[in-house]
Parts: structure tokens; C-alpha cells; sequence
């Protein structure tokens, strides 16, 4: 009977030390917005101050080729959340704050603007997925989302696509609408609409973000959590802490490609919410237990801010992706390669640098494998389960895709690289297929070495055409399998828009007349030197074509003008001569690189009709405009 109790307290420490071994870790999802590859020390970044950042590194392990699904951020969150591609769920551009929803995918209506039709974005996260967070509430997690979301919210009260809609108990400062912090990162902020949010005037957003996720960790270390902190930064607007950007002016040095001391105060603070959380984890006693990842969204924004506030760093690119090649909402490497840490305690080895393949798609389907968890049978995953790989055997992953059908010529003259296109990577040969992308409209394909060539300069698609067709094979397959939306080049584009008022299309007749009757433009010269003329606004070398009948030919020109305070000035004549009978097409080089405002069409005969079918003209930079009257 003496014996009892101990047996008694021995079985009561087994039970607890059973209920302890069964207890479910918690996870920790840390997502920063925008930023680059190398913008952390742990990253090889020595001129961004990241200490905590480096510390949370030490407890687990690096990865280096790590791949977010999109160059942009709604795309990717969504992949993390329900595990599809964002060819799969049509979400491809970051427009989940806009108004009206729009829940089909489909290419955008337009007119003669743009010479690729390009997708238009699904913009809310559907109800119909069974998210990430409902996956761990439903196995019994807390669940709570910090910062930004961007997945959508709502309109109306039979709307479902907040946080708190899509498996989170808790969400703060719950602002499922906003694309960045706007107005700026420091209070009063603007972007937050809920008045009891309110704090000293000058506090850093993710100091208050940090602050509260502190202590809802506090608050649960006694049962399984699941906490996204989200943060804003570093996305714009361009603002942060005057003392952090005091301190990173003055060791600034031009000569490394990051130098912008506003974006490394961004970073600074950013990693201070970091050291946070990770404080309130060791003073809860429950880092043995605790899985903690850390990821981005898409690539470093590696051009000039414009807008900045202080002034005065505008024109330094915010930060740099080398060796890596362009950035934020590009296909090339900056625009997807991202910095990936996670502990995983007794699981992963400390202080380990692993290259395996990672997607964001993966994060679904491994996240519940190591919490002890399997998805539900009936849900599409594009993700690959990671977990054996993290402790050592062969990635379930061989390639990577992702497709943008988004950007634009415009965007791409300060942004390298932002088209609408698709890439694989596997092994380390990627191809890239930007759609119409050539100048006859057909796609142009970019196969790079990233073993040898990490800086994608070096396009080989032509002297591999083998493995150029196997990779653009693979990215057909995987845009019919996600059903994606695909770019294709615009019939309008370029061509102008015929009125009752306007039937020449802004085309304005010189000493001749000129009518329009089933496409056709006939124009019978009255008086010397007669012309058809148009506004160019040509600022470099062009080239005009167009399809025109004579019955005797002749000898014509095409003049450029410039116009100074409305005077012409400079005129240069680029003759053509015009055979006699049936329809020719006659193309003219226009080398002049000085600007010329006006384009004038001299017609080859001073008094015989001249039949005009069309006329197109390209410049070198600018879009294409075709009259096809």
C-alpha cells in the first residue's frame, strides 16, 4: 500500500509526459512583402542590419533556391493559403482590393491600347478552398493573421473573403483591403479604418503589429497556434524611422549596388517586429515546440522608388537582386527567387544551408504533414509535400513554373523584364516563354544555364533547339492542366478608329482631295506638292508602310516635321517611288533620331488619284499605329 502513491505519481508523470509528446507545434508563418533575395545578412546582404532575422536563421536552415509562385504578392499568398498554382486559381495580379469582384478567369476587353491581351485577374480568394487556416482550426489550432492580407474583403454582409472568413479566429489590425500600408508605415496611419487603433504619433507599424502578435503567443503557449505575421514591409509607399535612416545614410557606400539608406531603415524595421516575436516565443517557454518560417512574397524592388518621403532617394534603386537579374514583377530570377528560413526544432539541423527546389505552393500540403496532419482527399494540390526532404531525402520537386500573364511594354522600359509570360525551371536549365513577344506577334522564347549563367544573360534557346522544345513542351502541358488564361497578341492593336466626324482618322488632305468609300482613301492632288498628313510624336528612328495604287505610278516622299513654339523647322524628306498598276506595299526607313511631331505622306502624282489601303508605322520604343480606313 506504501507503494501506491509513487505508482500513482509515476503514471501521472508518464500521462504528462505523453499529453506533452501528443501536443501539436505550433506554427509561426512570418511573410515579408517585397523583399529581395539578398536584402538579409543571413542572405549575404553587408549593408542591411537583419540580427534577429540572422538569429531565427541560426535555429534552423537557410534555403537558396526558393521560388515564390508569382513576381507579385496576391498570387503567391494565395498559394500559400489553398496550395494551387495562380494559373489554377486565376488570381495572377495583386488586385484583391479592388471593386466590383471578379471571379472568372478570362483575358481583359480592349481596344487598340495594348499590343498583348493580357489576363484579368481573379481578384478575390474563393470561398471554395479549404485553406491553410481552416485546415489546423479544424484540427483543433488557434488561429490568428497579423498585418497584410490582400486576398479580398468584403462588400456586402453574404460576402466570405476576410481573414476571419477563411479560418482565422483572430485578425489585426484588420485591414483585408489594403495593398500596402498607405499613407505610410509611421502613425496616425491612414490605411487602418478601425478608431480604436490608435497610438503615439511617429510608432512604426510593425512595432504595433509585433506588439499584439506578442501577446496573442503569450496568450496561447498553452495549447496549438497558427499566427501568419504578414507584415507590410517592404513594400511602398517609401517611408520609415528618421533615426534608422540617419544611421544607414551615413554608411552608405555607392559602390555597393545597395546603397538606399530609406529602404534599409524599411528593412531595420521589419526586423525588429521579427526579434519581437521571437522574444515572446522564449519567454513563453515553447521554441522547442514552435515550427517558424519565414519567406517573401516575390522579389526585391530594384528600381527607383520615385516617390519617397524624406526626399532625396528617389533615383537610388530601393534595393538590389544581383547576381540575380531584375526584380519585383519580372520572370527573371530577382522576380521570384526568395530568402526561405525554417525551424522546425529536433527536426531540422541548426545552422544548415539547403539548395533543394521550394515553391510557396509547397508550403500546404508540407505545413500539415509536419504538424501531423494530411490534407483532405478531395482537394486539388499543386504543392508538393516537403517534409522528408527538409530531414534529408531526395525533393518530391523537380521543376518550378510560373506564369504572369500580365505587364506591358511600358511597364518594361524601367522594369526588366515585366511581359506576359511563363517559365519552367528543371534542374537548372529554365526557359521563359513571353508571349508575343517578337515583332511578327509570335513568342519569344529565353532558355538560360542558371548553373553557369545565374544572371540570365546569356539566352541559349537558339543554340539548344532540343531542349528548348522539351521545356516550352513541359509549359504547355502545365498551362492546360491549371486551364490558365493565355496573353496573345491584340488584332486592334495599333489601329485607329474611324468616325462619321473622322473618317480619315485624324489624317489630315493638303492641295488634294480625299474620300473614304469600303476601305479605301482615294486622294486626287489639286495643287503642287499634295499630302496626306498625321500627328507622329516620333522621338527616334521609325518606319512606315502602307499599301497603295496608281494607275501611272510616280515618285513620292515621306517628310517628318518638327515643331518649335508651332513653327516647323528641320524638315527631312525620305523618298519612294510608286510603280504603276496594282496594289504594292511600299515600306519606308525613317532613320532621323531627333523627334519630329508631324508625318506627311507626299502622294506620288501632283493631279492622279492615289488609292490608299492602310498605313502603319513603327517606332522604335513606342507602339505600333496602324490606319485601316
Amino acid at each position: 500500500m506504501k507503494r501506491f502513491p509513487i505508482l500513482f505519481l509515476a503514471l501521472l508523470s508518464c500521462i504528462a509526459l505523453s499529453a506533452e509528446e501528443a501536443r501539436k507545434p505550433n506554427v509561426i508563418f512570418i511573410l515579408a512583402d517585397d523583399l529581395g533575395a539578398h536584402d538579409l545578412g543571413c542572405f549575404g546582404s553587408t549593408y542591411y542590419e537583419t540580427p534577429n532575422i540572422d538569429r531565427l536563421s541560426q535555429r534552423g536552415a537557410r534555403f537558396t533556391q526558393a521560388y515564390a509562385a508569382s513576381p507579385l504578392c496576391s498570387p503567391t499568398r494565395s498559394s500559400i493559403m489553398v496550395g494551387q498554382y495562380p494559373a489554377r486559381t486565376g488570381i495572377t495580379a495583386p488586385v484583391c482590393h479592388i471593386n466590383p469582384i471578379y471571379l472568372t478567369k478570362e483575358l481583359v476587353k480592349d481596344g487598340p491600347k495594348s499590343r498583348v491581351l493580357v489576363a484579368n485577374s481573379v481578384s478575390r480568394l474563393k470561398t471554395e478552398y479549404f485553406t491553410l487556416a481552416e485546415a489546423l482550426k479544424e484540427a483543433g489550432y488557434a488561429t490568428a493573421h497579423f498585418g497584410k492580407w490582400h486576398l479580398g474583403h468584403n462588400l456586402k454582409p453574404a460576402d466570405h473573403y476576410e481573414p476571419q472568413d477563411q479560418g482565422f479566429d483572430f485578425d489585426f489590425p484588420h485591414t483585408p483591403n489594403a495593398a500596402g500600408p498607405g499613407g505610410g508605415y509611421l502613425a496616425p496611419w491612414k490605411f487602418i479604418k478601425d478608431p480604436t487603433i490608435t497610438d503615439d504619433v511617429g510608432m512604426h507599424i510593425e512595432d504595433r503589429m509585433s506588439k499584439q502578435a506578442a501577446k496573442y503567443i503569450t496568450a496561447h503557449k498553452d495549447k496549438p497556434f497558427y499566427v501568419n505575421y504578414w507584415a507590410f514591409s517592404v513594400h511602398s509607399p517609401w517611408n520609415a524611422r528618421a533615426d534608422y535612416i540617419e544611421h544607414f545614410k551615413a554608411k552608405a557606400d555607392p559602390k555597393n549596388p545597395q546603397h538606399n539608406a530609406l529602404y534599409a531603415a524599411m528593412v531595420k524595421s521589419l526586423d525588429d517586429g521579427v526579434g519581437r516575436i521571437l522574444q515572446a516565443v522564449d519567454d513563453a517557454g515553447i521554441a522547442d515546440n514552435t515550427i517558424i518560417v519565414f519567406y517573401s512574397d516575390n522579389g526585391g524592388y530594384a528600381y527607383p522608388p520615385k516617390k519617397t518621403d524624406p526626399e532625396g532617394y528617389a533615383d537610388i534603386p530601393a534595393t538590389s537582386n544581383l547576381p540575380l537579374r531584375s526584380g519585383k514583377a519580372s520572370l527573371y530570377e530577382g522576380g521570384t527567387r526568395e530568402p526561405f528560413i525554417l525551424v522546425w526544432p529536433g527536426k531540422v539541423k541548426k545552422e544548415t544551408t539547403n539548395d533543394m527546389l521550394f515553391q510557396s505552393t509547397d508550403f500546404y500540403p508540407t505545413l500539415l504533414t509536419m504538424t501531423g496532419l494530411k490534407p483532405h482527399a478531395d482537394i486539388k494540390l499543386d504543392g508538393h509535400d516537403q517534409s522528408k526532404a527538409f530531414l534529408g531525402a531526395p525533393s518530391p520537386r523537380d521543376r518550378v513554373f510560373c506564369h504572369f500573364p500580365h505587364g506591358s511594354e511600358n511597364q518594361s522600359e524601367h522594369m526588366d523584364g515585366v511581359y506576359p509570360g511563363t517559365y519552367v525551371r528543371k534542374g537548372d536549365w529554365k526557359l521563359i516563354r513571353f508571349y508575343a513577344r517578337n515583332e511578327d506577334g509570335s513568342d519569344r522564347l529565353e532558355l538560360y544555364d542558371l548553373k553557369n549563367d545565374l544572371g540570365e544573360k546569356q539566352n541559349l534557346a537558339k543554340e539548344k533547339p532540343e531542349l528548348t522544345a522539351e521545356l516550352n513542351g513541359l509549359i504547355t502541358d502545365f498551362l492546360k492542366d491549371t486551364e490558365a488564361v493565355l496573353p496573345k497578341l491584340n488584332p486592334a492593336y495599333g489601329k485607329v478608329a474611324a468616325t462619321p466626324k473622322d473618317p480619315l482618322m485624324g489624317w489630315k488632305n493638303r492641295n488634294c482631295d480625299a474620300t473614304v468609300k469600303d476601305g479605301i482613301v482615294t486622294a486626287k492632288g489639286k495643287g503642287p506638292s499634295p499630302f496626306l498628313g498625321v500627328g507622329a510624336n516620333l522621338t527616334g528612328p521609325a518606319k512606315v508602310t502602307f499599301r497603295i495604287r496608281t494607275a501611272t505610278g510616280g515618285e513620292g516622299h515621306i517628310d517628318l516635321v518638327p515643331t518649335t513654339g508651332g513653327k516647323e523647322t528641320g524638315i527631312v524628306a525620305f523618298p519612294y517611288s510608286a510603280k504603276a498598276g496594282d496594289w504594292q506595299e511600299i515600306t519606308v526607313d525613317l532613320p532621323r533620331k531627333e523627334p519630329a511631331t508631324l508625318m506627311r505622306l507626299y502622294l506620288p502624282h501632283a493631279t492622279e488619284a492615289a488609292e490608299i489601303d492602310w498605313v502603319e508605322l513603327k517606332a522604335a520604343g513606342a507602339k505600333s499605329r496602324r490606319w485601316e480606313f
